[in-house]
């Protein structure tokens, strides 16, 4: 009987080692176009971007995370480098709306109830939807086209975060979104009737970027760890 107990909780603090940890919270930062308007920095913010994510820890090295961001784009070809972006002087001003779902993995293991500090590098890859007004420039005007369009990206993000005041989690991250399409800027507006509207590089597709930080709040069933 005593061995059957023990076998019993030896299982049972298994399965609640793996027990669903949660974080929900919110993502403050800015944005950037990586386009065919504006600079060519990979990364310079220049417009707002609010967002909240959900996190279910799967284990310390590893969780599943959605989120839900959303960014006033901009883009400006007086702040390029480029002079026939300059002698263009396009600019261009945009919302962009992005659900992202995928995995984040963490370099070393983050016990989200560890009673110390605790802190790691991670790296976040998935799949990601986004919807994007749809324009085209007239008379070296951006026009809009009264709808929106949505595209798949794959998002690319590294950051490092820490857990601070107990069930807070405070994180910076740099992200890069490869999209697939090339119109986000309205570079390439689809249609026979746009097609006198189109330039720049027709082989490369329009990213973007998110720079910010996330404080997030954790919750669910503590892990038991009984014979650590």
């Amino acid at each position: 009987m005593r061995y059957l107990i023990i076998l019993t909780l030896s299982l049972f603090c298994s399965q609640i080692s793996h027990s669903q940890i949660n974080e929900i919270g919110v993502f403050v930062g800015g944005s950037n176009l990586i386009g065919d308007i504006g600079a060519t920095k990979y990364i310079s913010p220049n417009a707002p971007a609010l967002g909240l994510l959900y996190k279910w820890n799967r284990s310390t090295r590893h969780s599943y995370r959605i989120s839900v961001i959303y960014s006033d784009l901009q883009a400006y070809d007086s702040d390029a480098k480029d002079p026939r972006r300059l002698e263009r002087d396009f600019d261009f001003n945009s919302s962009l709306l992005e659900i992202a779902a995928g995995m984040e993995f963490t370099f070393v293991d983050f016990n989200l109830h560890a009673r110390r500090t605790v802190a790691t590098p991670y790296l976040f890859t998935g799949i990601s939807a986004t919807k994007f007004d749809n324009y085209h420039f007239a008379n070296n005007r951006q026009t809009t086209e009264n709808n929106s369009s949505w595209t798949v990206g794959i998002p690319m993000a590294i950051g490092f975060k820490t857990n601070v005041l107990g069930n807070l989690i405070f994180s910076a991250e740099v992200g890069a979104r490869y999209t697939f399409s090339d119109n986000i800027d309205g570079s390439m507006p689809e249609g026979s009737t746009n097609q006198q509207y189109q330039f720049g590089n027709i082989n490369n597709n329009d990213w973007y970027t998110f720079t910010g930080i996330t404080l997030t709040y954790t919750f669910g069933v503590k892990p038991c760890y009984c014979y650590d």
